[in-house]
């Protein structure tokens, strides 16, 4: 028997089998997909080009631990992102900085507009576009509404499939103005993308001893819930080991108490002869099309080959139809109600914990949930439980 079984093999999963296995512990991965890696996966498509699988996967961190940690299993390509927005015929900086503020009204206006903003925020901060549209200045409102109706509104309601007013603050906090000439999507100490691609890093943090994976295996099919009793059964022997869920908690439990909210994306993949089809890994859509970004794989991967590969996002509302995947949470009080109610029934299998995105129904960036998968794994083998 198994000391730990671990259900998903994406980042969280895959992280707290490793640091449990180096700890002694032998741990068992169940996966449902055919392959390791979860969202994070990647591939050469039928032309070689390197492609993410889910939809662009972009590493940052500003912790030193995480960043040494999974540079154990990966050399870096130093890349730093940045994104545009199409507006009209324009190409925007994203998030809107100095250099937009410049694109957009011109030298002298910009400087003006500027001076106002630096003297009450700063600058190198962002401030949350919801924040500026309340400021007491008319240039500054103005200048809120431009980036409202340009860069946040259309794209937030494609995004979430409702009007901002109707999204947690969170979610509207991050996307900010950055008073700033950085053009940088993220402004973390480390940032790239594994050299040779993220599944041969999951190869070699899944390389252990002490680890073993099955693909193509869901969790229903070999493990079962005595709600009543709390107890957990493994192939129709009770199994009294440590557990680590990183699924969607309310299908754990057949949804019994109604499923929550997501959102899921719908990708198409487009390939083309020419070098490159765009000037950046990321092209915004803010004001017009259905779907929300063009990402070019070439642009974040820096792979030379012949012909480039693009995929473009449309959000869609989760079902839970066939294939489709939920992706991010909706966050409100009425969903967080019934993610608790959720979070009760695991807590009846006190050998069991919740691990990630789906599990802990938050948002969580790579680094975030490596480092939360670090220190549940220590706390394990700590605990020994």
């Amino acid at each position: 028997m198994k000391d730990c079984i671990i259900i998903g093999c994406g980042f969280a999963g895959a992280t707290a089998a490793r640091q449990l296995a180096e700890a002694g512990w032998r741990a068992l991965i169940l996966e449902q997909r055919d392959h390791i890696g979860g969202n994070a996966y990647d591939e050469e498509d039928e032309y070689g080009v390197l492609v993410h699988k889910y939809g662009p996967h972009i590493f940052h961190t500003e912790k030193k631990r995480v960043y040494e940690y999974l540079s154990r299993f990966t050399d870096w390509y130093a890349y730093s992102h940045e994104v545009v927005g199409k507006v009209g015929d324009k190409l925007l900086p994203i998030p809107f900085n100095l250099n937009t503020l410049g694109m957009v009204y011109g030298e002298k206006k910009a400087k003006e507009l500027r001076e106002i903003l630096e003297a009450e925020y700063g600058t190198e901060v962002k401030v949350p576009i919801l924040k500026l549209r309340k400021h007491s200045r008319q240039e500054i409102k103005e200048l809120a509404d431009y980036v409202y109706q340009n860069v946040f509104l259309k794209y937030t309601m494609k995004q979430w499939g409702r009007t901002p007013e109707e999204i947690d603050p969170a979610i509207s906090g991050r996307v900010p103005v950055f008073l700033s000439w950085d053009n940088r999507y993220f402004q973390d100490t480390w940032q790239g993308m594994p050299r040779d691609g993220y599944t041969p890093l999951f190869k070699k943090l899944l390389a252990h001893t002490g680890i073993e994976v099955r693909l193509s295996c869901p969790a229903a099919s070999v493990l079962s819930f005595d709600k009543e009793a709390g107890k957990i059964y493994f192939e129709g022997k009770e199994y009294t080991g440590t557990m680590i869920y990183t699924g969607a908690i309310d299908e754990l439990f057949d949804c019994c108490y109604g499923k929550l909210p997501y959102r899921s994306l719908d990708f198409a993949f487009e390939h083309y002869p020419e070098k490159f089809y765009q000037s950046h890994g990321v092209v915004n859509y803010t004001v017009s099309e259905e779907y929300t970004r063009i990402t070019e794989f070439k642009r974040l991967t820096g792979q030379a080959c012949e012909g480039t590969t693009i995929i473009k996002e449309y959000p869609r509302s989760y079902t839970g139809g066939k294939g489709q995947i939920p992706y991010y949470a909706i966050q409100n009080p009425e969903n967080q109600a019934l993610y608790e109610k959720y979070c009760e029934l695991a807590g009846r299998f006190p050998h069991m914990h919740m691990l990630g995105r789906l599990a802990e129904y938050k948002y969580y960036n790579i680094d975030a949930i490596v480092d939360r998968a670090l220190e549940l794994a220590e706390s394990i083998s700590r605990e020994g439980v």
